[in-house]
């Protein structure tokens, strides 16, 4: 039946507002940051040779980024020309639409080009390079806003591994972490780029993680972990409100923090650990107060989720359960080996960085496989987090990216 020309200018005006569909995933971690798909009828299980392939790509370039998507628009960073690139592609076969430059590609000994993941919101995409080159890109026509290098206008200096960051926007405000003196955190009008204001109280270099955002009892807050802390500023005004260091290591904090029931969860690796804080909102500030640490889950580099109460990650290398609000060990399995995660429907999807795909039950009595397969050896760890959108499960392999069809046919 054709649908009523108000239908078709009120989802219009949606998208344009910036509102998010339920089968997008507009940014790192999907809407929210939480790492939770809200795909349903999904494959229980997989045939031995893994899920069936809709299209496959190549040409994107180094990066380690993953994919965001919106409408019939997908948004993945990579290389072309010595240059760190946004690319667009078409979500229905994968072809590239166009490719804006955003400055120089960086190199490293643990890989080259980009490492983050785009912000979609609206008819504008927000993309953050290796070397720190922020720009605002129309998401029609890759055209450039605005655009400007973090580390050279907050005086930062860039991290061992290179930036890694997404960025996050937050009502009007677009939040990165440039590293500098006394602007550990900045907050930026997404419509300009102009500074909104800096954490003036803050002069942590930057962490390999990406910040989120969420209301504590009325005060709305930004947490992420930076080079030495995990650390909470004040959204309105970037307020430092908590810097708790026992969760960092010195070397590289990654995970993204998870937030939940006024509690706020670090983790990082090389021997560290986690912590869940509680926070308490009192005359407009928000203090916190650790709930426990633990050594239970020592996550590098490829996230934890939360779900109903547990928590799922690769603890160094060795997929965990925990329970969240205690952090008692539920179980531990080697799995795929060390690597990532995602969540849909009931169940974990895990990439290895040597080149496995798993499907686990997400139960926190013990480790129940449903498949795997193997993907393209590049040359390289695959670091790029899997995505779950719209019954298709997104693999990206460096210059290659996989849509994989697993919605339950029956």
């Amino acid at each position: 039946m054709r649908r009523p020309k108000y239908f078709i200018i009120i989802v219009g005006l949606f998208l344009a507002a910036g509102i998010a569909a339920d089968n997008d995933w507009p940014q790192w971690h999907g809407k929210d940051r939480t790492n939770i798909s809200s795909d349903t009828g999904l494959l229980k299980e997989w045939p031995e040779a893994g899920p069936a392939e809709i299209w496959s790509v190549t040409g994107l370039g180094e990066g380690f980024g993953t994919v965001s998507i919106r409408g019939d628009r997908i948004y993945v960073q990579g290389t072309k020309d010595n240059q760190s690139v946004l690319h667009c592609l078409n979500r229905s076969d994968g072809k590239i639409i166009w490719t804006t430059p955003l400055g120089p590609a960086g190199s490293n000994d643990k890989g080259n080009g980009p490492r983050g993941t785009p912000t979609v919101d609206g008819n504008r995409v927000y993309v953050l390079t290796e070397n720190g080159d922020l720009a605002c890109i129309d998401a029609d026509t890759g055209t450039t806003g605005w655009a400007f290098n973090i580390l050279e206008r907050y005086h930062g200096s860039n991290i061992k591994w290179l930036i890694s960051e997404s960025p996050l926007v937050d009502g009007n405000n677009l939040i990165v972490t440039p590293g500098g003196e006394n602007a550990g955190i900045v907050a930026l009008d997404r419509g300009t780029g102009e500074t909104v204001w800096v954490t003036k109280d803050l002069s942590d270099a930057a962490g390999y993680s990406s910040c989120i955002v969420a209301d504590v009892q009325g005060v709305r807050t930004i947490m992420t972990i930076t080079a030495g802390a995990g650390v909470g500023v004040r959204a309105s005004d970037g307020k430092l409100m908590w810097r708790y260091d026992k969760v960092a290591n010195r070397v590289a904090n990654i995970a993204t923090p998870v937030f939940f029931d006024n509690k706020v969860f670090y983790t990082s690796d090389y021997g560290t650990g986690c912590a869940l804080l509680q926070l308490k909102a009192e005359n407009g500030t928000v203090t916190a107060e650790e709930l426990y640490f633990s050594k239970n889950m020592k996550n590098h580099h490829g996230g934890v989720v939360l779900l109903d109460g547990y928590l799922y990650g690769f603890s160094s290398s060795i997929l965990t359960c925990i329970d969240f609000a205690s952090g008692i060990l539920r179980w531990q399995n080697r799995s795929v080996g060390k690597g990532s995660l995602t969540y849909a429907d009931g169940h974990l999807y895990l990439l290895s960085e040597t080149n496995l795909v798993a499907l686990a039950e997400a139960n926190p009595d013990k480790y129940v496989e449903k498949g795997r397969f193997e993907i393209a050896d590049q040359g390289i760890q695959s670091w790029a987090h899997p995505v779950v959108c719209d019954g298709k499960l997104y693999i990206r392999n460096q210059g290659m990216l996989t849509a994989y069809n697993i919605k339950d046919s029956k």
